[in-house]
């Protein structure tokens, strides 16, 4: 069977991992932005473990028999991301010094780095997705290191920017295959 017979065969999970990463990132960058209290926690651990956790890990397993390396490393990876931080909130977060959670975070932005660098052979809309994931990683990493709110504020910004640049690639996705020609551009290369 050939790699077009399996693609037309499975559908794109692309549009849900890049959704549920979307919704999950926009609810904890809000919190880290300032904009909402830490009260709005126990939203974003929900949507973190059902959709951000769940369904990424749903579509990185739906894109192994796509033969997507990338997307079943990222949508998986993404998706323990979103678990390990529920459950760190929910019964670690008094137990773990600041600094050692800033080297938690910044790993995620090393891991996020080099996955940028596998997407500068794909379309410009998913480059410029994990370049803001990784600058949001580096800066709260720093934040915790240095305690510095300013930091944890800047990474909340670029995180919902991370966020409306993930919504955008999964909407573009959807619109794009429902009406078979481009509505909206993702950037070469891999444009269609």
């Amino acid at each position: 069977m050939s790699n077009e017979q399996i693609h037309a065969r499975f559908a794109n999970p692309a549009p849900l991992g890049l959704a549920g990463f979307a919704l999950t990132t926009w609810l904890l960058s809000m919190i880290n932005a300032g904009w909402f209290s830490a009260d709005g926690m126990n939203m974003v651990l929900a949507v973190a473990m059902a959709y951000g956790g769940t369904a990424q890990m749903i579509a990185g397993v739906m894109e192994l028999p796509r033969g997507n390396t990338f997307g079943a490393t990222a949508f998986v990876s993404y998706g323990a991301f979103w678990w390990s931080f529920a459950l760190f909130v929910l019964f670690l977060h008094d137990k773990v010094p600041a600094a050692f959670v800033g080297w938690y975070l910044c790993m995620w932005g090393v891991f996020t780095f080099y996955m940028w660098l596998g997407t500068l052979a794909a379309a410009r809309a998913l480059q410029l997705i994990f370049m803001a994931l990784w600058i949001t990683f580096f800066l709260l990493a720093a934040a915790e290191w240095t305690g510095m709110g300013a930091l944890h504020v800047a990474g909340g910004y670029v995180g919902l920017l991370t966020a409306l640049l993930a919504f955008y690639l999964s909407a573009a996705e959807i619109i794009n295959d429902a009406h078979k020609r481009t509505v909206l551009p993702i950037g070469a290369p891999g444009a269609r």
